[in-house]
């Protein structure tokens, strides 16, 4: 072989390396997020959202998921109705812990619910590993499965259980429903249709590149951690879901468009309405207006209630709220 031939090899070679690594760093960069306890915990305090948190007293525990992996969890009993039979499991977003739910805990406890946190695979107390490598919600769906079936056995069968999400938080419940889960309501918080259109988002705001390098990076992601970007779809769940969903997302959200929140209204064939809260970025709804999430929860439980005695029918009514018409034009 000539030199310039082994020359151009040798380019091609590194070429090849290079790009490579390029899709490992993506793959990796989204499967093993970087997060902290410590973190999660100033945030919440910074916003005033931990408020007394210190001196309830929180039961910590821990859950075997399907796949033999830890999952810490934690019951935070509500002190001024101890004796209800109302619950909620609150998941929380990318890199945050179960200290990112907080900002929910406390409208939840004045609507009388009991509440039910806990960390997401390698996030949080749970072990940062391959095995227990972030998935988006195709391996934590089955993880809130674990939490959901637990918390009917820890607490009674009669209890009455609902979901709320905030981002990640926010796919992996909406793609728990393909395993049918026994609970009355769903609250969803700036979650994504699909993966794809928020790495795409990702991949140009922060680094400037082009959608095309999702697909290696997804098969790289496949070949490293066993999982593919374009498995963690949560709009493809919704087809035959029976449990009624409030879809809540900022209008100001740039990194998870409220788009998402209206096409999986749309695809939904239970009960759905849909908030948008002007001038709220990625999880700040709460924050741009407590009183009105407030407001917001208390009409769709009122609402979830009428459905289930039989004095309204179980379909979307396209109740979209706070201006979205541009949305639906999409």
């Amino acid at each position: 072989m000539s030199t310039p031939a082994i020359i151009a090899l040798i380019v091609v070679i590194v070429l090849v390396l290079a790009m490579c690594a390029v899709f490992f760093f993506f793959a990796s960069y989204v499967t093993l997020p970087v997060n902290s306890l410590e973190r999660s915990i100033n945030w919440e305090k910074d916003h005033n959202f931990y408020r007394d948190f210190d001196e309830r007293k929180v039961e910590e525990y821990r859950l075997t998921s399907f796949d033999g992996y830890i999952l810490h969890a934690y019951f935070v009993p509500n002190k001024d109705f101890p004796d209800s039979r109302k619950f909620i499991i609150i998941s929380h977003g990318y890199t945050s812990s179960h200290y990112g739910a907080l900002k929910y805990l406390n409208k939840w406890m004045e609507l009388g619910f009991q509440c039910v946190l806990y960390d997401d695979r390698y996030h949080g107390q749970n072990q940062k590993s391959r095995k227990g490598c972030s998935t988006l919600g195709v391996r934590e769906a089955k993880d809130l499965m674990t939490v959901i079936n637990d918390t009917y056995e820890r607490y009674g069968k009669d209890i009455y259980l609902g979901l709320q999400g905030e981002s990640m938080g926010s796919g992996l419940e909406i793609t728990a429903l393909k395993y049918k889960p026994q609970v009355h309501f769903i609250v969803n918080d700036c979650g994504f249709a699909d993966l794809f259109n928020v790495l795409e988002g990702a991949l140009n705001a922060q680094f400037h590149l082009h959608k095309w390098l999702i697909w290696p990076s997804s098969w790289m992601c496949r070949l490293v951690y066993g999982w593919s970007f374009f498995e963690s779809r949560p709009i493809d769940s919704l087809k035959d879901n029976t449990v009624p969903i409030c879809f809540i997302h900022g209008e100001a959200d740039t990194f998870i468009n409220p788009v998402n929140s209206i096409r999986m209204a749309k695809a939904n064939p239970a009960y759905s309405e849909v908030h948008i809260f002007p001038k709220a970025a990625h999880a700040e709804t709460m924050m741009v207006d407590e009183d009105r999430y407030l407001r917001i929860l208390k009409k769709f439980l009122a609402k979830v209630e009428d459905i289930e005695a039989g004095r309204a029918k179980n379909v979307s009514d396209d109740d979209f709220e706070g201006g979205t018409e541009k949305y639906l034009k999409d």
